[in-house]
């Protein structure tokens, strides 16, 4: 009798277990075609923009400097968090403090001209390019813009960036990474798309210039080639911090591990993520650079991190013979 209850009792269980995955199932599927239902607005929205734009104009190339002993400019743009409104912080705000790197960058770049050519910048993208209102529960009444305008506010900007610095230099060449806040949905959905990827594509199928190239991402870091120098691009959110501090050892250790020959082989890392500016050496030699955001007014940061991070974006030069940097600038914006 007892052998009998028991195989009942456990029928029951199989049975529950089964409605309880045939639930979980439908509503994976459900958000999912929520999602692809999104995704897919946004991007034939973005081709019937670029249909009506039309093709976009080539910008002229500046004045060649025939100079020897050319360097490049590295410009890491990353975590504008653009949609995210605080007491000092908007879209508008967002935009105004790209538009001052950039012009920063320019006159920063025109300094070290009176040395030497200046014909390259790398533009590093780093993630977290918009706010999103999925990231976190109550994150739709932090912020001015939908998701939708995000994404496009965010592929604008991105499109006025290189369209500039295309007026300013030779070649421009882009790298990209995706971060966490461009997650599509909840960690659960398992939803592969990203934002940032999505954003990023929109701008560079609408800005086609003969001296962008735009290095298609392949895996979740990048590695940038400047000459011989060798740099890995790489959003932050893969090193988990605890209690809202900075995991300095975590970082230092990933970084080392990763160059390691766990990825291809490199000197310099870049990161964002934590939203301040720092750097640490790693075992190889080299360093990770810390890059803020152009974000303020962050009450999360106050409250949860105990610290009220500087905005602001990083820019370096690099001699491409030697595969070094060999002048760092870090871009106040407040």
């Amino acid at each position: 009798m007892a052998a009998l209850e028991d195989d009942i009792k456990t029928e029951q269980q199989l049975h529950e277990l089964q409605k309880t995955c045939t639930r979980l199932q439908r509503q994976l599927a459900t958000a999912k075609a929520k999602s692809a239902d999104l995704i897919d607005a946004v991007e034939r929205a973005a081709a019937d923009a670029a249909l009506i734009a039309g093709p976009p104009r080539q910008i002229k190339a500046p004045k060649r400097d025939k100079r020897r002993g050319s360097e490049s400019a590295l410009l890491h743009l990353t975590d504008w968090q653009l949609g995210k409104e605080t007491a000092s912080y908007s879209t508008e705000t967002c935009r105004k403090r790209v538009e001052k790197v950039v012009q920063k960058t320019i006159r920063l770049a025109e300094i070290q001209r009176a040395a030497h050519p200046v014909d390259e910048i790398v533009v590093m993208l780093g993630g977290d390019m918009i706010e999103n209102i999925q990231t976190f529960p109550g994150q739709p009444f932090e912020v001015d813009s939908t998701l939708f305008g995000m994404v496009f506010d965010a592929a604008n900007l991105i499109e006025s960036v290189l369209l500039t610095l295309l007026e300013h230099f030779q070649t421009v060449r882009v790298y990209e990474v995706a971060g966490n806040h461009g997650r599509i949905g909840k960690k659960s959905d398992g939803v592969p798309d990203n934002w940032d990827r999505i954003l990023c594509r929109i701008a560079r199928d609408r800005i086609k210039q003969d001296r962008l190239v735009w290095h298609e991402p392949s895996s979740w870091y990048e590695i940038v080639e400047v000459g011989q120098y060798r740099a890995m691009l790489v959003h932050g959110d893969q090193i988990k911090s605890f209690g809202g501090n900075t995991p300095a050892f975590g970082i230092i250790r990933k970084t080392t591990a990763w160059s390691s020959g766990v990825t291809e082989p490199f000197q310099d890392a870049y990161l964002g993520h934590y939203h301040h500016v720092s750097q640490f050496q790693i075992a190889n030699g080299g360093r990770v650079f810390m890059t803020g955001s152009t974000e303020s007014g962050s009450e999360y940061a106050r409250e949860f991190v105990a610290a009220k991070g500087r905005p602001s974006q990083r820019l370096h030069f690099v001699d491409p013979e030697a595969g070094r940097v060999t002048a760092e600038y870090i871009i106040w914006l407040d």
